[in-house]
């Protein structure tokens, strides 16, 4: 099957809401590595907040194809101080560790650069989610030292129990 990339539109919103939810919520996401099932519970995000972001033109949701079937997606949002910031990166669990979220990170950076103008890109991640901090270090991000604290309106530990969650931020030079 040949891989697709494309900008999210407002008719994309349903089946981006349901990817985003199986890849980081529940136990359809604990069939990959990436998830934070085990750490959050309740809703990633909306369909509104999706809504925003695809109306939004200092950002970007970047979809993943494999035979007309969204596979993954990456959001680029543009900060204003030269630098990009990447979220939602999402691989559809059964898909992951197979490269696909490379290949989103790498299309993320040339957006950033091109849509934007941008020569930083920035994220942060939980810092309990070791895995991951290291693999985004492999493919060339840094920890900065700082950290951001973790939106208390959006904890939602469902039958976990309640934790104290803060991000690291991580940068890269594109």
């Amino acid at each position: 099957m040949s891989l697709g990339l494309r900008p999210a539109t407002a008719e994309d919103i349903p089946a981006l809401h349901a990817l985003i939810e199986r890849g980081y919520r529940g136990e359809s996401a604990k069939k990959g590595w990436t998830h934070e099932a085990d750490l959050l519970g309740g809703q990633r995000t909306s369909a509104e907040e999706l809504s925003g972001i695809v109306a939004d033109p200092d950002q970007v949701i970047l979809l993943a194809l494999s035979g007309g079937v969204l596979i993954g997606c990456v959001r680029v949002m543009r900060q204003g101080d030269g630098s990009a910031y990447l979220g939602m990166l999402t691989v559809d669990p059964v898909r992951q560790a197979g490269g696909m979220g490379r290949t989103l990170l790498e299309a993320a950076e040339a957006e950033a650069r091109t849509r934007f103008g941008v020569g930083r890109m920035e994220m942060t991640v939980i810092s309990t989610r070791s895995e991951l901090i290291a693999w985004y270090e492999r493919r060339g991000y840094r920890l900065t030292g700082r950290t951001a604290p973790f939106p208390a309106e959006v904890q939602n530990f469902g039958d976990l129990p309640p934790q104290t969650l803060e991000f690291v931020v991580m940068d890269r030079a594109l």
